[in-house]
């Protein structure tokens, strides 16, 4: 009788523990309020915008130097 029991109490399947585990943590996520996300995206942009100037500026002026210095040879 006890193996009967046993057969009857199946694992559940990988695929719907995982799917069941994965809805229970993101309930735990504290997730930003929609004014939040569109600050911190602001930010985001902002530093992406001056930093790709910054590089693009030290690469031409790089370029510059590096060409002036092998003209010059």
């Amino acid at each position: 009788m006890a193996k009967s029991r046993a057969a009857s109490r199946k694992k559940p399947n990988a695929i719907v523990r995982f799917f069941r585990e994965t809805v229970a943590e993101l309930k735990k996520v504290n997730w930003p309020t929609r004014q939040e996300a569109t600050q911190l995206t602001v930010i985001v942009l902002l530093v992406v915008i001056a930093m790709s100037t910054l590089l693009g500026v030290l690469d031409y002026l790089f370029s510059r130097l590096f060409g002036f210095i092998v003209g010059l040879g």
